[in-house]
């Protein structure tokens, strides 16, 4: 009989037994390893002191694992991409407690992906069950799955949980041999304004190295930390992930990391740091920053040059992070994100389950509407 069990930290998990039930999920990202999440736990980034407490459950059969996944008990929605703030504010008002509640999520990453391993639909289910009973328990208000893949909704649909659509913008490779090609495939407005802003970059005088791996020193990345820090404090805002977190990313998992470094006169002025799944052919636009300002650098730091290795390399896919329209004149074409959420209180459930229908359908009508307005020529 298969027993669930309940950990604070993922380390009580075998890495080569977590690593191996992702490899064989239909959606796996580097951002589900292992080494990412106790990488987020052991840095500091993602731990009750900020709002992101642990909570990982394994289903076993004797010593063999069946299914896992990594759920976090939160006091707050910062860092999720899904946004609830709405529904934690009726709850407020109603005099009910929103917070905590479960998310299970790669914390600050809003990428989709397989989130309940499991090894076959039986096992992914009683995953989905033993969060249920957990939160039940616990008497927390909600479960949120967020940015699950298919076999992830469908699990979460037939125990009758609410289903939530957003979008993002991804490039899928279409035959182009370089970034010179897939320009001349697109409208002329379009292909002119690219142009125009790589031209704007290069008069500027920067110029850009690329470092893969363990090309990328420890120098390279203490600028691009001090990058990223100001670009949350042009936001006012606080950096969700800490300089340790990224050492231990250099350490551990070097191979899934590519930096863009803009130099103008010898000296760095900005980076781009982009993670790379080598398996799936794919990579995802993580973070960004700046010690000056250049017009134009961050569309070519963020999303050309990118976008022009992938073409190089034969990545297939390249997801440009969370919303943007803007990224649709440079080719990343909507796609449709989902999640699921389960709500404890059933006059609550209903009345998000309607704000969720209208919603769908209205996100259902945007992204057609999106698609009709693609850059490329007809």
């Amino acid at each position: 009989m298969p027993q669930l069990r309940i950990d604070d930290h993922i380390t009580r998990i075998a890495r080569e037994d977590w690593n191996a039930l992702l490899a064989q999920s239909a959606q796996p990202t580097p951002f589900m390893r292992h080494e990412y999440l106790q990488a987020l736990i052991d840095s500091g980034s993602a731990t009750a002191d900020s709002g992101w407490a642990p909570l990982m459950l394994s289903l076993r059969e004797g010593e063999r694992l069946l299914a896992a996944c990594a759920a976090w008990i939160k006091t707050h929605s910062y860092g999720e991409y899904v946004f609830d703030w709405a529904w934690a504010d009726a709850y407020q008002r109603h005099g009910l407690d929103y917070y905590p509640k479960l998310v299970v999520a790669v914390p600050f990453t809003p990428v989709p992906g397989s989130r309940l391993l499991a090894l076959d639909a039986d096992s992914r289910a009683l995953l989905l069950q033993g969060l249920q009973s957990i939160a039940s328990q616990q008497d927390f208000s909600s479960i949120h799955l967020l940015f699950g893949d298919e076999a992830d909704q469908a699990a979460a649909r037939s125990l009758g949980w609410l289903a939530r659509s957003g979008v993002q913008f991804h490039w899928q490779a279409s035959g182009h041999a370089d970034f010179t090609a897939y320009l001349a495939s697109m409208q002329r407005d379009k292909r002119k304004k690219i142009q125009q802003e790589q031209r704007r970059v290069r008069e500027a005088g920067v110029e850009f190295e690329v470092r893969h791996g363990t090309q990328i020193t420890q120098a390279d990345w203490d600028f691009f930390h001090q990058c990223y820090r100001l670009t949350y404090r042009a936001h006012h805002s606080t950096p969700y992930l800490n300089r340790d977190f990224f050492a231990r990313m250099a350490a551990a998992m070097p191979a899934h990391w590519l930096m863009f470094v803009a130099k103008r006169g010898g000296e760095r002025v900005a980076c781009s740091l982009i993670a790379l799944d080598p398996l799936q052919r794919a990579a995802f636009g993580r973070y960004w920053g700046c010690v000056e300002h250049i017009p134009q650098l961050h569309f070519d730091a963020c999303y050309y040059q990118p976008l022009a290795w992938c073409m190089a390399n034969g990545y297939e896919r390249f997801e440009g992070g969370a919303q943007g329209e803007h990224k649709m004149a440079r080719g990343l074409m909507p796609v449709a994100t989902h999640s699921s959420h389960w709500l404890a209180h059933p006059d609550f459930r209903n009345a998000v389950g309607e704000f969720l229908e209208r919603e769908g359908r209205a996100m259902e009508h945007y992204i057609d509407d999106l698609a009709a307005h693609a850059p490329f020529k007809v």
